[in-house]
């Protein structure tokens, strides 16, 4: 038996946390005892005594006189019930610190979500950007939690799902239709907390457990969470107002969709009086979406500052370029036929082609640390007879070719 006990106190030593130390005590009761079949229920409330549970014992480890869990077995045989006796009572001490480390960790994990959406109040403004990234933040920290972000649409005075993509838990949807105030359903393992800052309710945010009843201590996150996420939603909404009577997009510098019309029209007005060329190109980052898929809506981000870093590099002090929406950008060439237009194109094509993109420092956690991207452009050259939104219309549908014959191309538009 003291063989035993040395072994037991190895596998205690280098036992991290919940997982680990379940599986190397099921291997060394499976070794030494003969046991086919044993896990760790943790913070599980039990008798003092053993119970059969879906064809297992349970051998319960206790803090003070508490049973903090229990060992849980297909059989126990005389000589295992003499080793957990004495054995019993250095395990339920690893548990406890197993216990003791695990929150540790989660206070340092939410604190540092609480930081990372701070980092966001200061550096990202638009809520269709701002709200997945909070969404895939929360989501990290609560990893038995599924979690939605309803937003109030202030024109209907509803509230409709941000984040993520699709609800369709009846209940959840049930409580948001009815909603009045803070509240608990499902046996405490549902919680739906309204969105407020400054008095103004934004928003509804839910969480769901997948496993147990939501604790105080998650009750605590939640509330923290939902009150930084109010004071972020409602910082973008004010600059949602201040931005419709703004000009430039503030991601990436370049004008706005609105006063690139602007732009568009004063540029089309100028070549026809001045009897110029005038050609617009409309690009669109290749397979965009699986980016933010795959390595998160930051990554997107850094994407977008970056092509449109490489776009202004390319271009001369009087060319024109705008972030037409999500991941399309537009540029405006004045005094500039197609040929001329073509070669700008392919070159902005290439760099962009070579570019490698760091993303390390926006998630760290990504075990790809660079990536690269393509770009698909559309040109069209303005002809006479053409007004305003010809010339970008028909600069898009060269664009829509370029991206339906196998992206990463160039492709001119000749009425």
């Amino acid at each position: 038996m003291l063989e035993n006990f040395e072994k037991l106190s190895i596998i205690l030593n280098e036992s991290y946390n919940e997982k680990s130390l379940n599986s190397s005590l099921g291997e060394f009761f499976l070794q030494n005892f003969g046991i086919d079949k044993f896990s760790l229920e943790i913070n599980k409330k039990q008798n003092n005594e053993f119970t059969n549970f879906e064809d297992s014992l349970k051998y319960p480890i206790f803090k003070h006189k508490k049973s903090i869990g229990s060992l849980c077995f297909s059989s126990i045989t005389p000589e295992l019930s003499d080793f957990l006796k004495i054995a019993s009572s250095f395990i339920s001490l690893k548990v406890q610190n197993v216990i003791l480390n695990d929150k540790m960790q989660k206070n340092i994990n939410f604190h540092e979500t609480m930081k990372n959406i701070a980092k966001i109040i200061e550096t990202q403004y638009e809520l269709k950007y701002v709200i997945p990234i909070i969404g895939e933040m929360i989501d990290k920290f609560f990893e038995n939690y599924l979690l939605y972000i309803y937003l109030l649409n202030e024109n209907t005075s509803e509230f409709y799902l941000a984040w993520p993509i699709a609800c369709k838990d009846p209940k959840i949807i049930d409580i948001i239709g009815n909603f009045k105030d803070k509240i608990f359903t499902d046996n405490r393992k549902t919680l739906a907390l309204p969105l407020k800052s400054e008095g103004k309710e934004v928003g509804i945010l839910v969480a769901k457990s997948t496993d147990d009843k939501i604790t105080e201590k998650d009750e605590d996150y939640l509330e923290q969470l939902a009150s930084q996420i109010a004071t972020t939603i409602n910082r973008a909404n004010v600059y949602a107002e201040i931005l419709k009577h703004a000009t430039l997009d503030a991601l990436t510098g370049f004008y706005n969709r609105r006063q690139l019309e602007e732009r568009i029209k004063q540029e089309v007005a100028n070549a026809k009086r001045q009897n110029a060329p005038l050609c617009g190109i409309m690009t669109d980052i290749d397979f965009f979406k699986r980016v933010n898929d795959t390595y998160g809506h930051a990554v997107g981000d850094l994407v977008l500052k970056t092509i449109a870093k490489i776009i202004r590099g390319q271009l001369r002090e009087y060319d024109i370029a705008g972030r037409y929406g999500g991941e399309e950008f537009s540029i405006l060439l004045p005094f500039t036929k197609m040929s001329e237009a073509q070669m700008v194109a392919e070159r902005l094509r290439k760099t962009i082609e070579s570019k490698v993109i760091d993303i390390s420092k926006v998630n760290p956690e990504s075990e790809t640390k660079e990536i690269s991207v393509t770009l698909s452009l559309g040109i069209y050259e303005m002809k006479p007879d053409d007004n305003d939104e010809d010339l970008l219309k028909k600069a898009d549908k060269a664009l829509y070719e370029a991206k339906n014959t196998g992206r990463n191309k160039v492709v001119i538009q000749n009425d």
